[in-house]
C-alpha cells in the first residue's frame, strides 16, 4: 500500500517508467529478458509453496514469467487495478477473461459493434458451448438495462470502437451493471489508459492488445487483462489449461515500448484532432468520424470520460470504393495496413478488409461504406501528414 500511495503522487510519465521497480530489483538499468521455461526452487519445501502459489511467476513458464509479471504491473498501474495478466495476443486476454467468467447457460449482453474477433467468439464460438448473448446498440443505456436476464453474468463493453466510432457510457453502464451483481469488461485498446480509464468510471476487468499503443511499435503481438486480483486468480487457473501466454521476448519489446507511450500517444491525439478538423472541411469527404470533433454525435460524453480522443478516426469518402482506393494507393507516407497503435501512421478501406470475413449484412450492420477509410495515426510530423493526406485526395 504504501508503494501504490507513492505511485498516486507521481505524474504518469513517471509512474510508467518505475512501477515495476522495487529495492531489491535487478542492478540492470533495463530489464532482462527472462527467456526461460523453468526456475529453480530452493528445496522441496520453497517448491511446495511455488506450485501452489497463485500468480506465481518464477517456477514455469505457462504459469508466469517475470518479464511479463513487470509489464502486467506497469499497465495494471495505469488503469488502477490490483493484478494483471499477459497474454500471447488481445485475443488470448479477452477469451480466457470471459471464459473463466461464464459457462453453459449464462447470458452476455455485448454491444454491435467490437472488434470482429470478440463479436465472433461471443457469436460463433461461446454459443456453440451454450453460452447465450445479446448484442445491443451501446449508444443507449436502454438497451442494455432491456437486455439484461437474471442469467446475465457478463457485460462486454468497447469505447470507442471502430468504424463509426461510437461512444459507451461507462459510468451509467457500470452503475447498472454492479445494480443487478454483473461483471463488466471493457476492451480500452483504441483509447489507451493515457486517455481514458474505465475503471474509474466502475468497470470491473479493462483489457488491452497490447500489440497496438502498449508495444507501439508495429514488432509484437501481446495482451493484457487488469482487474481485482480475485478476478485474475480466476482467469490466471484457466490460462494455465489454456497456455496461450505472452512469449517473454515479445513482453519485454512490450516493456520497452510502454516506457514512452505517453509521448507516443499525445502525439497521435494530435496528429488525430488536425487530421479529422481538416478533413471536416474537405469537399472529397461526406463524413469524418471523430469523438473530438464537436460534430461527433456522442461529443459530448467523449469530453465526460475522455481525457484527449484518441490516435484513430474513420472518414467516408465522396467518391465510394474506387476513391478510397485510389486515394490509398496515391499517399507516401500512410501504410496500407491493418494493426494500427505504432509509430507509423496506417489505414485500411474497411469494405476490403471485412468483406473477407464479414458477411454484407454484418458489415451494413457495423456502419462499413464502400468509401470508408480507418486511419490510424503515427508519431509523425502533422504538417507533413495533413499534406500528404491532401495531395492523395487530390489525385483521386
Amino acid at each position: 500500500m504504501v508503494e501504490q500511495r507513492r505511485n498516486s503522487e507521481l505524474s504518469l510519465t513517471t509512474r510508467i517508467l518505475n512501477a515495476d521497480r522495487s529495492k531489491v530489483d535487478e542492478l540492470s538499468v533495463s530489464p532482462p529478458i527472462h527467456q526461460s521455461v523453468n526456475f529453480m526452487a530452493k528445496d522441496a519445501a520453497h517448491f511446495a509453496e511455488l506450485s501452489s502459489t497463485p500468480l506465481c511467476d518464477d517456477i514455469y513458464a505457462r504459469s508466469g514469467n517475470p518479464t511479463s509479471a513487470r509489464l502486467a504491473k506497469v499497465i495494471a498501474d495505469l488503469e488502477g487495478g490490483e493484478a494483471g495478466l499477459m497474454f500471447a495476443s488481445g485475443m488470448a486476454a479477452i477469451t480466457a477473461a470471459v471464459m473463466a467468467l461464464v459457462k453453459g447457460g449464462d447470458h452476455i449482453v455485448a454491444q454491435h459493434s467490437h472488434y470482429v474477433g470478440t463479436t465472433k467468439l461471443i457469436t460463433k464460438v461461446l454459443s456453440e458451448y451454450g453460452v447465450e448473448f445479446s448484442r445491443v446498440d451501446q449508444r443507449s443505456v436502454e438497451a442494455f438495462e432491456g437486455a439484461i436476464r437474471p442469467n446475465t453474468k457478463l457485460i462486454l463493453l468497447e469505447t470507442p470502437v471502430n468504424p463509426l466510432m461510437h461512444i459507451t457510457d461507462l459510468r451509467a453502464v457500470c452503475d447498472l451493471a454492479r445494480s443487478h451483481g454483473i461483471i463488466t469488461l471493457c476492451d480500452g485498446t483504441f483509447a489507451t489508459p493515457i486517455n481514458q480509464r474505465p475503471m474509474d468510471f466502475g468497470v470491473d476487468i479493462v483489457m488491452h492488445s497490447a500489440t497496438k499503443y502498449i508495444g507501439g511499435h508495429h514488432d509484437l503481438l501481446a495482451g493484457n487483462i487488469t482487474a481485482s486480483r480475485e478476478i485474475i486468480e480466476r482467469v490466471w487457473e484457466l490460462s494455465i489449461t489454456t497456455g496461450a501466454i505472452a512469449a517473454p521476448f515479445s513482453s519485454w519489446l512490450a516493456l520497452r515500448g510502454i516506457r514512452t507511450l505517453e509521448l507516443r500517444v499525445k502525439q497521435q491525439n494530435l496528429n488525430a484532432m488536425a487530421i479529422a478538423k481538416f478533413l471536416d472541411d474537405h469537399p472529397a469527404v461526406n463524413t469524418v468520424f471523430y469523438p473530438g470533433l464537436t460534430s461527433h454525435p456522442q461529443h459530448d460524453l467523449a469530453r465526460k470520460q475522455m481525457i484527449e480522443f484518441g490516435g484513430l478516426l474513420t472518414f467516408d469518402l465522396a467518391g465510394g470504393y474506387e476513391a478510397g482506393a485510389s486515394f490509398i494507393e496515391n499517399l507516401e507516407l500512410v501504410s496500407n495496413a491493418p494493426s494500427l497503435g505504432g509509430v507509423f501512421s496506417v489505414l485500411i478501406q474497411p469494405a476490403v478488409l471485412f468483406g473477407g470475413r464479414l458477411t454484407k449484412e454484418a458489415a451494413e450492420e457495423q456502419g462499413i461504406t464502400p468509401g470508408l477509410i480507418r486511419f490510424g495515426a503515427g508519431i509523425e510530423n502533422t504538417e507533413d501528414l495533413i499534406k500528404d493526406i491532401d495531395q492523395a485526395l487530390d489525385r483521386c
